[in-house]
């Protein structure tokens, strides 16, 4: 073989090994490329009473129970490979986030965090027999519509304090005021952000969804309850309203000085209004999966569907996974908190 052939051929396999790292690169890059869904799954079950403070001892046999998701649109690697997981979901972005961003989406679910703690602490001490007050401070900012003369003034997170210097005490004094106004007519809004008083100045326009005079936000209650004992509740880095019922389970444990279930571990899930209506949540199949793993022996599930189809039920759903898995979990119905404290009450005193 002359030295032609021999640097022929060590050219040809020079070009097969470039060739075959380039497409080692290529398929590196293209499994980490980034999809527009993000991917949930059976997260874990953790003690609420860690997240309570109180002068009494909180009882540590309660479990909130999570979902997990990506922080991030999860990569083509994870979003193919979360098909070889039994209860894994992929959610596109535009159905999980909106028109917000991920960092607006995580403040999001931080507030509704807070609002079903305070929530929980007014149920419960009512419940308990206390008087708590419920003090109005505003309206938090959860979305600014497209039509709003206020896009890219508020922003979501904002708390709305009044409007034109007159400070208002509730949420329907806010949205009375507003549509007493005329369309077009200015109004400048007092708000807080990051604890600092700003004005903005706008006009009054149609509301999308109801065609009525107001400002054009989505927005949910501030509010801050004062109770005595006093009790706070902070869960750290977990978000969304989920919770509500099981803080409530804890925090009236912690009122009352009764023990509902000593000994015994009770898991559940659903949002808590301050009646004690507990609305239903995403992922319950998940969070069963979850609190199975974690040995609890009742998972209390919502049965509200706020006039969605019986079939959304989150207790239909719960039920039909604890069969799928094979779980001794009872899983309970409940549509108030009252249904939850009766069920513990004739099943465990």
């Amino acid at each position: 073989m002359n030295k032609v052939e021999n640097h022929t051929k060590r050219n040809s396999k020079t070009r097969k090994w470039l060739l075959f790292i380039l497409t080692l690169f290529l398929v590196f890059i293209g499994l980490n490329w980034p999809t527009n869904y993000y991917i949930e799954m059976p997260g874990s079950a953790v003690p609420v009473g860690q997240f309570v403070k109180s002068k009494a001892k909180a009882p540590n046999n309660f479990y909130l129970v999570t979902v997990s998701e990506t922080s991030q649109p999860a990569s083509v690697w994870e979003y193919l490979f979360s098909y070889t997981q039994k209860y894994a979901s992929r959610i596109p972005k535009s159905e999980l986030l909106g028109n917000s961003s991920n960092s607006q989406y995580q403040e999001l679910q931080n507030w509704y965090m807070q609002t079903s703690q305070q929530n929980a602490l007014y149920c419960a001490a009512k419940k308990a027999g206390l008087k708590p007050k419920l003090h109005y401070k505003g309206v938090y900012v959860m979305q600014v519509q497209k039509g709003s003369s206020f896009r890219n003034k508020l922003q979501i997170g904002d708390t709305v304090l009044g409007a034109n210097g007159h400070k208002f005490r509730s949420t329907e004094e806010m949205i009375n005021y507003f549509q007493k106004k005329k369309i077009g007519s200015e109004v400048v809004i007092n708000a807080l952000r990051e604890q600092k008083k700003i004005d903005f100045k706008g006009k009054i326009v149609k509301v999308a969804g109801t065609g009525k005079p107001g400002i054009g936000i989505q927005l949910v209650e501030h509010l801050q309850v004062e109770t005595h004992p006093q009790v706070t509740i902070n869960a750290g880095a977990i978000g969304g309203p989920s919770a509500g019922l099981m803080f409530t389970l804890t925090s009236y444990e912690v009122f009352s000085g009764k023990h509902l279930a000593p000994g015994h571990k009770i898991a559940g899930t659903g949002t808590i209004s301050p009646t004690g209506k507990v609305g239903m949540i995403g992922g319950v199949d998940k969070k069963v999966v979850a609190a199975d793993k974690a040995g609890a022996e009742v998972f209390f599930a919502p049965t509200d569907t706020a006039g969605m189809k019986k079939v959304t039920s989150n207790y239909l759903l719960a039920k039909k996974t604890a069969k799928q898995i094979g779980t001794r979990m009872k899983i309970v119905p409940v549509r108030t908190f009252d249904d939850a404290l009766h069920y513990l009450q004739q099943k465990y005193q």
